[in-house]
């Protein structure tokens, strides 16, 4: 999923996204694809990986951290039916980063050694290779059931090891059940504002008359 050398050091990661970047990630919609950095935060994403990842929990924390949800989080057992092996290539991306000096990685291995004991350390000591930057994974989503999707990871240059992941249905399977997540999310939203409009009249401000549906 992420990981790579890094050059961070004891700074604090550089979280900007560039606004290219993000409109890059406009042009992406509605597939699922998340701008990470190298210690697996989640810095951007399009609504296609909302809808993918929200409900599952991945995105509840401040900021989003994919490599402490799946040591840390209960729950990442069940939404990666192969947890074992999204642990190892956390675990394998994060080693690089500590071993290359990262300051900011050495940290969050600490404290996943904490937090998640042998499971985190076991592979963190044992990681040989970076991980894979194309793959396939499974997903088990609370509403959509199991997906079986494909990713590229690719680097996002003039970053701090910033990279962008895109996630593509392997089967068609899961290409309808990523196309029933998006049409149940615009129902959702077509049936919320009738009831808005309703329920309250217009306002003297225009902006506040538009319904927040994030």
């Amino acid at each position: 999923m992420t990981g790579g050398a890094c050059q961070g050091g004891g700074t604090h990661p550089d979280r900007t996204v560039r606004p290219t970047v993000r409109a890059l990630l406009d042009r992406l919609e509605p597939a699922p694809a998340l701008v990470a950095d190298r210690l697996g935060e989640v810095l951007a994403c399009t609504t296609g990986y909302e809808r993918l990842a929200g409900p599952a929990g991945l995105l509840e924390a401040r900021p989003a951290n994919l490599t402490r949800f799946v040591f840390a989080d209960a729950r990442a057992r069940t939404v990666f039916p192969d947890w074992e092996r999204v642990a190892d290539e956390l675990a394998a991306g994060l080693r690089a980063a500590a071993s290359l000096g990262d300051h900011q990685a050495a940290l969050l291995a600490g404290e996943l050694a904490v937090t998640a004991g042998s499971r985190f350390s076991g592979r963190f000591e044992a990681a040989a290779a970076l991980p894979r930057r194309t793959g396939v994974e499974r997903w088990a989503h609370p509403l959509a059931g199991e997906l079986l999707l494909a990713y590229e990871s690719l680097d996002i240059p003039g970053t701090d090891e910033h990279r962008l992941i895109v996630y593509l249905p392997a089967d068609d399977a899961a290409s309808a059940a990523l196309d029933l997540l998006a049409g149940t999310t615009r129902a959702a939203a077509c049936a919320v504002l009738p009831a808005q409009a309703r329920s309250s009249g217009p306002s003297d401000n225009p902006v506040a008359d538009i319904p927040d549906l994030h």
